[in-house]
């Protein structure tokens, strides 16, 4: 199903959740709603499933209107963050559910309610817990049963708010993947609010970043990281160094160092004498010998060196803020870096924002 969001508002008395909002969702895409509490995502996600109503603005399902529809007609499965189970139903009660309220002139046999359920548990590879209750299954477990249960009633469209939030990072990083198979296995057009950028960029074929009610970017998860439209998507997006600078002429004036550097929209900074933002990741941060063209000295402050990359957090004079750098445990063992040596660092790249776009 092809899902599109036309200039939604969303206003809860004098709050303002959604802003002149405008989304196209492709049929079979698998997309991520991505931003901080508060800022719209899961107010949008109920909006599109029937559950809120938008204040203005128009939810289409294949090109028909769907905003008068009940949410009972809009073939949605939803999943919430903390399952809704019943504690009272066994897991094969719990998926079967959905079929059981049917009204009766549409509803299955129980013969075929059974036949479906258990193909389910089968597809979650709970079949063998259908008679446990929530109270007997671990969190993941818990969580594919509600996944389940949203599967049961043949939806056309999977919205899932925070699907993983309650669960610890392991079984977390093993549900994302088996999700993934799954939406690819079943070809469901797919929605899953999240603030945990790390599942975004791993589950999402494209990313909806939001912020204040507002869309940020849209984008597939390499366009967002690597080219962050606006200062909060940068900082939003893993872990970057925000860094004053001046801009003079197409010129930055960088830690005391003139170089060039891009804007966000690709080009060259623009002419005239501006204050602006230099947007640097980690592992852009290069160690390099004195003399190197556009090396600063810095002082190592702090070294974190545990797993595959070594994590070193430097001081340059001037500046208050301390820079992190990022090395692979190899190259940091080459280098041997130690807390309080003086080394020379540059930037591979940066990308520069004028002052007044943060505002």
């Amino acid at each position: 199903m092809v899902i599109e969001v036309r200039n939604v508002d969303k206003n809860f008395d004098t709050f303002k959740a959604l802003n002149n909002l405008n989304l196209k969702i492709e049929r079979g895409e698998l997309v991520a709603l991505l931003g901080p509490s508060g800022s719209g995502k899961t107010t949008l996600l109920r909006i599109i499933s029937g559950l809120e109503f938008a204040s203005a603005g128009s939810i289409f399902f294949d090109g028909q209107d769907a905003g008068t529809r009940h949410v009972g007609e809009r073939r949605v499965g939803f999943v919430f963050q903390h399952y809704a189970l019943f504690r009272h139903m066994t897991v094969f009660e719990n998926v079967a559910f959905g079929l059981r309220v049917v009204p009766r002139a549409r509803r299955l046999s129980n013969t075929d309610i059974k036949k479906r359920v258990l193909s389910l548990l089968s597809l979650v590879q709970l079949d063998r817990l259908s008679e446990r209750y929530p109270t007997q299954l671990s969190g993941g477990q818990r969580q594919r049963v509600a996944l389940a249960r949203a599967l049961a009633i043949e939806p056309l469209v999977l919205l899932l708010d925070e699907p993983f939030g309650a669960l610890d990072a392991k079984v977390r990083k093993e549900l994302r993947r088996w999700l993934r198979r799954l939406h690819d296995e079943m070809g469901l057009t797919s929605i899953f609010v999240t603030h945990d950028q790390e599942e975004a960029l791993e589950l999402a074929d494209r990313v909806v970043v939001m912020n204040k009610g507002k869309i940020e970017q849209i984008g597939t998860p390499e366009e967002v990281y690597d080219q962050p439209a606006t200062p909060f998507v940068y900082e939003f997006l893993g872990n970057v160094n925000r860094i004053d600078c001046t801009i003079n002429d197409g010129k930055v004036h960088l830690w005391g160092v003139q170089v060039i550097a891009e804007t966000q929209d690709g080009g060259k900074c623009p002419s005239g004498t501006v204050p602006g933002f230099a947007y640097i990741r980690p592992h852009d941060i290069d160690f390099v010998e004195k003399g190197t063209e556009h090396a600063v000295p810095a002082i190592v402050r702090h070294v974190a060196a545990a797993g595959p990359t070594a994590r070193i957090e430097i001081q340059i004079e001037g500046i208050p803020n301390f820079i992190e750098a990022d090395l692979s445990r190899k190259r940091y063992l080459e280098l041997g870096y130690k807390i309080g040596q003086n080394v020379f660092v540059s930037a591979r790249a940066a990308r520069v924002f004028p002052a007044s776009a943060a505002e």
